[in-house]
């Protein structure tokens, strides 16, 4: 029995359950479906830092979580917004994240992709001071370091450009610059202003349509260096309009954390594959979901990954961009780092409150290899911030 705050001054009591959802280990590659996770930093909770200091990584922890994917099947998306690229995790950071994670990927043979951004451009108490010729050469600059990791490229949305660019033509220039000079097709990323305000208006409009407009003239004009595009939006009929107007061959990679079953699922003329935040904590499960799906079982599939739709929505949940902080916690309640301390501070993004829905939601899904375990860290949890059990 665990008791877990209901409203100002209350608990209630919630019984975990005693076994963890059984799943077995590993498995086959997945085949019908091309399936990232978008997979986080773990800290080192012994550096002497402040929320303005360099990111403090545990690299063992973290290229360790990364195996853990890999050994499911699951492609590893690195250097993401879930392994807090820009909220705490800066280029050089990240730049180190990319090489490490790469290599660890030859060595074992797992996929991988990593972001490829311009965080490393200053941004000043007024913006961003920089042209559009120094946006696209941080765009190369990072380029360069995730293909010679050996890693596929994912374009980021870009703050800065969304700061400098005076309309599409700007976009249309940048990216199609960019796509000229990869050496492999790339995955093109629209992150919508939900995950990150500072790229509302991405591609040169506030208007959606005009938009997504833009997002297919970029790639209409270089279909043979674009892999896929990932959405995240939010908005699971925008997603299904736009992959139907992909140039055959060109895929559409969910980040819909709200609708990612019946988007990955799809319909009678398409489906979406994969690059999902969620599927951080829901790595083995969504795993074994995508076989049922490997073997034309639509509703095996649908039942293992429905349920899980209420904690991705309670995770993501406004404002969403805070959701990494409850994916750590459910990291360190199911064993994968040894304490519940983020780059940044980000741990204290979220309300006790939150974090015991999270908890009492992961555990009735049963993602927690030991549910004991997970009960006492999140009893440490609960008390000290004044829950006593």
């Amino acid at each position: 029995m665990i008791r877990l705050p209901a409203g100002p001054g209350e608990v209630r009591d919630y019984t975990p359950r005693a076994e963890p959802l059984a799943l077995a280990p590993g498995g086959a590659p997945l085949a019908s479906r091309v399936v990232f996770s978008a997979a986080h930093v773990v800290a080192d909770p012994y550096a002497d830092v402040t929320p303005d200091s360099p990111a403090a990584v545990d690299w063992d922890a973290t290229l360790a979580f990364r195996r853990h994917l890999w050994s499911h099947g699951l492609g590893v998306a690195e250097a993401m917004d879930t392994a807090q690229r820009g909220m705490g995790l800066d280029w050089a950071g990240a730049s180190e994240l990319i090489r490490r994670s790469a290599a660890e990927a030859r060595a074992v043979g797992g996929r991988i992709a990593c972001g490829v951004g311009t965080d490393q451009l200053a941004v000043t108490e007024i913006g961003y001071p920089c042209s559009l010729d120094e946006v696209r050469a941080a765009y190369e600059e990072q380029l360069a370091v995730c293909e010679e990791s050996g890693a596929q490229a994912i374009l980021m949305a870009s703050r800065a450009l969304t700061a400098v660019a005076k309309g599409p033509e700007d976009y249309l220039e940048v990216y199609g610059h960019l796509l000229r000079q990869a050496v492999e097709p790339v995955i093109l990323h629209w992150l919508g202003p939900m995950f990150d305000p500072a790229l509302e208006g991405y591609w040169g409009s506030t208007d959606l349509d005009a938009a997504t407009h833009t997002f297919l003239d970029v790639i209409a004009s270089h279909p043979d260096k674009v892999d896929g595009i990932k959405v995240s939006l939010l908005d699971a009929r925008r997603e299904i309009a736009l992959r139907r107007l992909l140039p055959d061959g060109v895929r559409c990679y969910t980040g819909d954390d709200f609708h990612y079953p019946e988007l990955i699922a799809g319909d009678d003329r398409a489906f979406s594959h994969a690059l999902l935040g969620i599927f951080d904590p829901l790595g083995p499960l969504a795993a074994e979901a995508v076989r049922r799906l490997d073997t034309g079982d639509v509703t095996a599939f649908r039942a293992l990954l429905d349920p899980t739709v209420e904690l991705s929505r309670h995770l993501f949940r406004t404002p969403t961009r805070y959701y990494k902080t409850g994916v750590v916690l459910l990291a360190w309640l199911a064993g994968h780092q040894s304490h519940f301390t983020m780059v940044g501070g980000a741990q204290s993004a979220r309300s006790l409150p939150h974090l015991a829905r999270a908890y009492e939601l992961a555990d009735g899904l049963g993602l927690f290899p030991d549910p004991a375990r997970a009960e006492s860290r999140m009893k440490h949890l609960l008390a000290v911030h004044g829950v006593s059990q």
